[in-house]
């Protein structure tokens, strides 16, 4: 029964696949995709939203995640899993929710078993990233392959390790700060590629915009 529930999913998910690079093995539920989506199969998108100009490597899991436009996100990445209670007798949900793979419960209860994760636009996250629910990634961040994130991450820093930790900022916090100001991300195809031979030089793009202002 659950592979014909993932078969008729992929079907209802065919205009979004049409539009964007979306591999027939991904299984989407309930998410959304800005147009010029790229996401290798096999994988998993639940729940979550997707910017313009975002690819997703092949094996990921993205669970409840907001993420912008620009991302590069490597493979067999996890984002935004369930929760499990701990202060309880057990963790198992078999004793708080009928969502699990037994499809029973003996006692049914309510808790917050996802918190809506946050990828802001522009953020590279390498292979084997895990994520946990409710962090928030800031624009331009640099995470680090294998890192596990479990707090948030402020924009434009590169983190890596387990758990992650801040390696460095990529820029000055005047270019950090032009960057946010410019949301350059929002800008419509044309004038990305009108700009886009000053985006080798962070300083000499924020000095570009405020020209053209």
């Amino acid at each position: 029964m659950r592979n014909i529930y993932y078969f008729f999913l992929s079907i209802i998910s065919v205009p979004s696949r049409i539009f964007n690079k979306v591999d027939f093995s991904v299984i989407n539920k309930k998410s959304k995709f800005s147009k010029n989506v790229a996401i290798e199969g096999p994988g998993r998108i639940y729940n979550s939203t997707i910017g313009k100009y975002t690819y997703i490597g092949k094996n990921s899991i993205i669970c409840d995640t907001q993420i912008g436009g620009f991302c590069s996100i490597g493979d067999s990445c996890y984002t935004g899993p369930g929760k499990h209670p701990i202060y309880s007798v057990s963790s198992s949900p078999v004793f708080y929710s009928k969502n699990n793979a037994f499809r029973k419960a003996f006692y049914q209860r309510s808790i917050e078993e996802y918190e809506r994760t946050i990828i802001g636009n522009d953020v590279w996250i390498g292979t084997h990233v895990f994520i946990k629910s409710g962090v928030k990634i800031g624009h331009g961040c640099i995470i680090g392959a294998f890192a596990v994130v479990t707090k948030d991450v402020k924009p434009y820093t590169i983190m890596g390790g387990n758990p992650a930790r801040i390696i460095r900022k990529r820029f000055s916090d005047d270019i950090i700060d032009g960057l946010l100001k410019s949301e350059w991300w929002n800008f419509d195809d044309n004038k990305i590629k009108d700009i886009s031979h000053a985006f080798e030089s962070p300083s000499k793009f924020i000095k570009l915009l405020k020209e053209i202002k």
